[in-house]
C-alpha cells in the first residue's frame, strides 16, 4: 500500500520502519527534517517537507506526535495532513491524546470524505522496535478493517474498542493502572531493601505468584540499580495522567491513587528526572 507516517520520535521511527520492511511504499514527515533524513537512510522510503505533501496520494496516513496541540498542527494546519489527503483515504492517529481530540479529528476527516481511527499504543520504545505493541483503536468498523492488518506489522494485539474516542479512553485505563502498579512495585522493593532482604531474590520469587506483572519482571533489576533510562519518560507520563484526570472530572470517576502518583511524578521532575522512565518513582523512596 501507499502509506504516510508523520512523526518519527522514539515510537514513530521504528513503527514506520516496520511498514517499510513489510514492503509498503512509505513517505515520512518529521518536524525536525534531519530525523526524516536519518530514517530514509535506514529504510526504503521518501521524506517530504510538510505533512500535506507526505500525505498526498496515501491510502492510509499515520500520525504519532506529542500531544493534542501537536496533532492539530500536523493534521489540521494549512499544510496539515488533511489538506493533502484524497477523498477516501484513512487517517490513523497513534498519539496518546484526549478523547475530545479524537472526536474532533473524526468530524474533520468525515468532512473531507476521509476515514479516521484513534489508535494509541502501549509497549514503549522496546515494543515499537520489536513490533509487539498493543494498539487500542476507536472508529468505525469499516475503517478498522482497512487498517488492522497494516497496524499488525508493529502491533501484536490490535483491538477495536468502539467509536472514535474509545481508543484514547482505553489508553487512559492503561495509564491509570500503570501509575498505581509502578508505585506499588517501588514501595515493595524499597521495603525489601530496608528490611534487609535480598531484594532481587524477593522480586524473583514474588514474580511467580499473584503479584506478577510486566513491570515487576522487566524493571526490578534496573530499579534496584537506580537506573531509569529504560522506557517511557516521566514528562510524557505526566502529560498522559493530566489527560486521565481531566477525563475523570468529566465522567465523575474517582482517581485518588492516580492523582497522588501524579504528584509523586511531579517531585521526580523537580529532581531533574523528567526524562527518567516511569519506574523512577523508586528514587523518591530510596533517596528521600
Amino acid at each position: 500500500m501507499k502509506l504516510a507516517f508523520l512523526g518519527l520520535g522514539v515510537m514513530g521511527f521504528p513503527m514506520a520502519g516496520h511498514l517499510a520492511k513489510a514492503g509498503h511504499e512509505v513517505t515520512v514527515y518529521n518536524r525536525t527534517a534531519a530525523k526524516a533524513r536519518v530514517w530514509t537512510e535506514q529504510h526504503k522510503g521518501t521524506a517530504r517537507p510538510t505533512p500535506a505533501e507526505a500525505a498526498a496520494g496515501a491510502e492510509i496516513v499515520f500520525t504519532c506526535v506529542g500531544n493534542d496541540d501537536d496533532v492539530r498542527q500536523v493534521v489540521l494546519g494549512a499544510q496539515g495532513a488533511l489538506a493533502g489527503m484524497s477523498k477516501g483515504a484513512l487517517l490513523v492517529d497513534h498519539t496518546t491524546a484526549s478523547a475530545e481530540l479524537a472526536r474532533e479529528l473524526d468530524a474533520a476527516a468525515k468532512a473531507k470524505g476521509c476515514g479516521f481511527l484513534d489508535a494509541p499504543v502501549s509497549g514503549g520504545q522496546a515494543g515499537a522496535q520489536n513490533g509487539v505493541l498493543t494498539v487500542m483503536v476507536g472508529g468505525d468498523a469499516q475503517s478498522f478493517a482497512r487498517a488492522e492488518r497494516v497496524m499488525a506489522h508493529y502491533g501484536k494485539a490490535v483491538t477495536h474498542m468502539g467509536p472514535a474516542g474509545n481508543g484514547q479512553l482505553t489508553k487512559m485505563v492503561n495509564q491509570i493502572m500503570i501509575a498505581g502498579l509502578v508505585q506499588g512495585l517501588s514501595e515493595g522493593l524499597n521495603f525489601a531493601v530496608r528490611a534487609g532482604l535480598d531484594a532481587r531474590k524477593a522480586a524473583q520469587v514474588i514474580s511467580k505468584g499473584a503479584a506478577q506483572s510486566w513491570q515487576l519482571e522487566n524493571r526490578y533489576q534496573t530499579i534496584l540499580e537506580d537506573e531509569f533510562d529504560f522506557g517511557f519518560a516521566v514528562d510524557w507520563m505526566r502529560k498522559d495522567l493530566a489527560i486521565c484526570l481531566a477525563e475523570a472530572r468529566r465522567n465523575k470517576s474517582a482517581l485518588p491513587v492516580t492523582a497522588l502518583v501524579d504528584q509523586f511524578y511531579e517531585r521526580v521532575q523537580e529532581r531533574g528526572g523528567g526524562r527518567w522512565d516511569t519506574s523512577s518513582l523508586f528514587h523518591l523512596l530510596a533517596h528521600p
